[in-house]
């Protein structure tokens, strides 16, 4: 495998693409606070083409333009945002003209965003048709063994699993906290079938897409893509054809260690991916 290349800004490569699909938790913020080298990055970039903020957060755009409020994102540094929670609310809303729908949803009530308004029926696992996983109820302190025994009857029972957010894990401040990827990870463990929205896979990438040629006004030829996550932005970018910048300094940062081409080649060679380019955080 080629040894991937350790970037010292964004800007030396930036003039290559015509559009940014960027990750949010790891890059542009970790979960309390701005990467202000980000947001300045993303606003140069604005320049020459479309900045789409392309996030596996299990909660439509308006709740994440909130929380960039309360971290210190600006809403100048990017064009749009798509969200894998959007994904599922449109699969929510496809299942719904079939009639009503009695739903388990397995998260925090501050991702009820994402079916609010649908006339869904909340209901316990054992009376739903259907399991919404939006992440852990409390993922400060909970682990996906927690909910292995609540689990296992509804995956034995063949009930349906949506995964709003394929994320493993992803940094808050300096802790990793587990999202609703692990939950998932655990019901196909048990016997349960999922369906996943967001990154790695592909429908999210070309709604993303899309958006960034609606919003600038011209198809998009030479996308980049831009994220911390080894299995959903580096995976999903690879499995799209879309070049990716890989940032060390995110959810995989322990595990790399110092940030040189060794320590690169053999996370990579792991992971099976490649990128372009890396850099230890974003920025111009």
């Amino acid at each position: 495998m080629d040894n991937i290349p350790i970037l010292a800004g964004l800007g030396q490569i930036a003039g290559r693409y015509d559009c940014l699909l960027c990750d949010v938790w790891g890059v542009l913020h970790n979960g309390e606070h701005a990467r202000r080298p980000a947001v300045e990055a993303l606003r140069r970039f604005r320049t020459q083409g479309p900045v789409i903020l392309l996030s596996n957060a299990p909660r439509p755009a308006s709740d994440l333009v909130l929380q960039f409020a309360r971290v210190g994102v600006p809403a100048d540094c990017y064009d749009g945002i798509m969200t894998s929670g959007m994904a599922a609310r449109q699969a929510l809303e496809l299942r719904m003209r079939r009639g009503p729908l009695r739903l388990f949803h397995l998260g925090p009530e501050r991702d009820r965003g994402v079916f609010a308004g649908l006339g869904v029926t909340l209901c316990e696992a054992s009376d739903a048709e259907l399991i919404l996983c939006t992440g852990l109820y409390d993922d400060d302190h909970e682990t996906p063994e927690d909910y292995r025994a609540r689990l296992r009857p509804a995956a034995e029972a063949g009930l349906g699993f949506i995964c709003a957010n394929p994320d493993l894990k992803v940094q808050r401040g300096s802790q990793l906290v587990y999202c609703a990827g692990a939950l998932a990870a655990l019901y196909e463990e048990l016997g349960g079938g999922v369906v996943y929205y967001g990154k790695p896979h592909r429908p999210i990438y070309e709604a993303a897409l899309a958006l960034a040629a609606e919003l600038g006004g011209h198809g998009i030829q030479r996308p980049l893509a831009i994220g911390d996550g080894l299995k959903t932005d580096v995976a999903g970018a690879n499995q799209a054809g879309i070049d990716v910048l890989f940032i060390a300094d995110g959810v995989h940062g322990e595990e790399l260690g110092a940030l040189n081409e060794r320590n690169l080649a053999r996370l990579f060679a792991g992971a099976g991916a490649h990128a372009v380019g890396a850099m230890a955080a974003l920025m111009w």
